[in-house]
């Protein structure tokens, strides 16, 4: 654990400031490691705070999707295990989807992640990716540089966002599933360019430095973990009008097919350790440009809140008793 701490110290410091930064956090090992440590969240404008995790409580979802997924799964586990890992070479989707899909519409497979896209606001609805040490490794013949952007043409034209979309936006096309995720070959890299894994982020101060910062620390969990499983994707949270005092969702859109520009972004990760312990992290981060002295760990929240804000489902194959630690606290 105490290699964890340091990962997690290593992304920014543990004071805040400004609207994001009005809490100290003490980021020692002490306080992740402590049950008896009262762990603080920040709220955050619009996301709704609550202190568990969806699979604490078991609902059933009746929808076609289930009976009928997009990709062939393993058989059902029984409830009181984990899902097993998936044989070698069975099927990149289910390693990546082992622990359930938090939604089904408009799923796209894709070599090393899955994508579900949202028509109406040109971007994804969430990103999923599998990572290990290995698959994240840096390769001397896997060069990002080399990759380019280019339109999704399994998308149809009416709800394909494109590169005139982009240019001159004052956005960056920031990926949802990250680049460097993905070194095992350079045409996983490449797959990773496609527009449908994009949406608009502001650039300096945001998809260059602190998301950039939450995609290092991604990857460098697997230093820690096994595996490690994390779902990406856009929110659009409200705000209060201070002269009505009510709240509205209101976010700009970009090129004439209408981008829509996410007011925040969520990563949801859960880590399996050597013994297969799991722990859980979530967080959300505004996309706007966030003081660089910000640490990461102060944009963790509640799973259940993102999933409530976004509308999806995490990890849902997993019971609450089989999560050791979310955010790191004991469960």
């Amino acid at each position: 654990m105490a290699a964890k701490v340091k990962l997690i110290l290593a992304t920014g410091s543990s004071f805040l400031a400004g609207i994001y930064c009005h809490k100290q956090y003490n980021l020692q090992k002490s306080n992740l490691n402590d049950p008896n440590e009262n762990y603080h969240v920040v709220k955050r404008p619009g996301l709704p705070m609550f202190g568990t995790v969806s699979a604490a409580s078991p609902v059933a979802i009746m929808s076609p999707a289930l009976t009928e997924p997009a990709v062939p799964l393993l058989p059902e586990k029984p409830k009181d295990l984990i899902p097993a890992e998936p044989p070698k070479g069975y099927s990149r989707v289910a390693e990546i989807m082992r622990f359930g899909f938090p939604g089904f519409d408009n799923i796209r497979s894709r070599r090393d992640y899955v994508v579900s896209y949202d028509a109406r606001n040109r971007t994804a609805h969430w990103v999923f990716e599998h990572l290990t040490a290995e698959s994240v490794k840096k390769r001397e013949d896997v060069d990002r540089t080399i990759s380019n952007f280019k339109e999704d043409k399994s998308i149809h034209p009416y709800f394909r966002s494109t590169l005139a979309d982009y240019k001159h936006s004052g956005f960056d096309r920031g990926h949802l599933a990250a680049a460097a995720n993905h070194r095992m070959n350079q045409n996983l890299c490449d797959e990773t360019f496609l527009l449908s894994n994009m949406a608009p982020q502001v650039g300096v101060g945001f998809n260059r430095d602190k998301w950039e910062h939450l995609e290092r620390y991604v990857r460098s969990s697997t230093k820690i973990y096994r595996n490690v499983y994390v779902c990406t994707g856009p929110l659009y949270l409200p705000k209060t009008d201070p002269e009505s005092g009510k709240n509205y969702v209101k976010y700009q859109v970009i090129g004439s097919n209408n981008v829509s520009v996410p007011t925040h972004f969520f990563k949801v990760m859960v880590g399996e350790l050597e013994d297969h312990q799991l722990e859980l992290e979530a967080y959300v981060l505004p996309n706007e440009k966030i003081p660089d002295n910000c640490s990461i760990a102060s944009f963790q929240v509640p799973p259940d809140a993102v999933e409530r804000a976004s509308g999806l489902l995490f990890f849902d194959k997993i019971s609450r008793e089989k999560l050791a630690r979310i955010n790191g606290k004991q469960v």
